[in-house]
C-alpha cells in the first residue's frame, strides 16, 4: 500500500528501512523522504515504523528469514 503519496514510498519500503536500522520519523524522511512534503502520511508511517520495531514483528520476521 502506498504511504507517501508525495514520494511514492509503500508500506514496505518503511518495514525494510526499519529492518536496516532506522529508527524514527527523522531518518526516515531523510531516507526516504517519507513526512517532508504535504505531511499527511507522517501518522501513517509514524504506526508503521513502531509496529515494525515491536519485538512480535521483529520476531516473526526473523523466523521468516530462516530457510525451511
Amino acid at each position: 500500500m502506498y504511504v507517501c503519496l508525495c514520494h511514492g514510498v509503500t508500506d514496505r519500503e518503511i518495514r525494510e528501512a526499519a529492518d536496516n536500522g532506522i529508527s524514527s520519523m527523522r531518518q526516515l524522511g531523510k531516507e526516504l523522504g517519507v513526512g517532508t512534503q504535504c505531511g499527511r502520511c507522517a501518522c501513517t508511517a509514524r504506526e508503521i515504523l513502531r509496529e515494525s520495531r515491536t519485538p512480535d514483528y521483529l520476531a516473526m520476521a526473523d523466523m521468516l528469514a530462516v530457510p525451511a
